[in-house]
């Protein structure tokens, strides 16, 4: 994720909010790619979600440099009172059959193992972590303690769309904030970015 530029020592450089949020793709830095960028999107020859092949048409649109930080996150948190998927307690009627007592807030968390093992079980490496969030790294008992400009974790699709809509409202008011689209992203790896830069209006 990104919002505005952290320093050296995990504060915020709040001179830099408007001229580079950062919001998990958000919005923030115009990326010139106008109406007329016109192309062919998906593929008739792979995966059926991406067929048929279409045309597709992106306009500008901003979006930031940077990873969201901790720091930035904690702000976010700290103005909003928003509380993550991974904070929250998951909904039995989720997961039929499931003890209840299992149903704890948490997430994945890496967990190098100390040999080579199989890669057709993720779970050799991820285990779940009853506390593991944004501001519990590693789960409970970790902290976020000199990772203040380290990128945000554990945050869910919904989290970051939470996250963009109040970047956006913070540091542009007069746009909203969003998450990238696949046509977005398809777009800018097709024509690039620094060659389409337009003028911040």
């Amino acid at each position: 994720m990104t919002p505005r530029q952290g320093n050296r020592d995990g504060k915020r450089n709040d001179s830099t909010l408007g001229q580079r949020r950062s919001a998990i793709g958000a919005a923030v830095r115009k990326d010139g790619l106008g109406s007329w960028r016109t192309f062919q999107m998906g593929s008739n020859d792979f995966y059926s979600e991406e067929r048929p092949v279409h045309k597709a048409a992106v306009d500008g649109l901003w979006i930031d440099e940077h990873l969201v930080t901790n720091a930035q996150f904690e702000r976010f948190v700290s103005e909003t009172g928003y509380i993550t998927v991974a904070e929250r307690a998951p909904n039995p009627a989720d997961y039929p059959g499931v003890d209840a007592d299992l149903l704890v807030p948490g997430s994945l968390v890496f967990r190098r193992p100390p040999h080579r093992v199989s890669l057709k079980n993720f779970l050799q490496w991820w285990s779940y972590e009853p506390g593991a969030s944004w501001k519990n790294p590693e789960g409970a008992g970790s902290h976020l303690a000199g990772r203040e400009t380290h990128p945000v974790v554990h945050v869910a699709y919904e989290d970051a769309e939470a996250f963009a809509a109040w970047g956006a409202r913070v540091c542009q008011p007069k746009r909203s904030g969003s998450l990238p689209r696949a046509v977005d992203w398809k777009a800018r790896s097709l024509f690039g970015a620094t060659s389409l830069l337009r003028k911040a209006e």
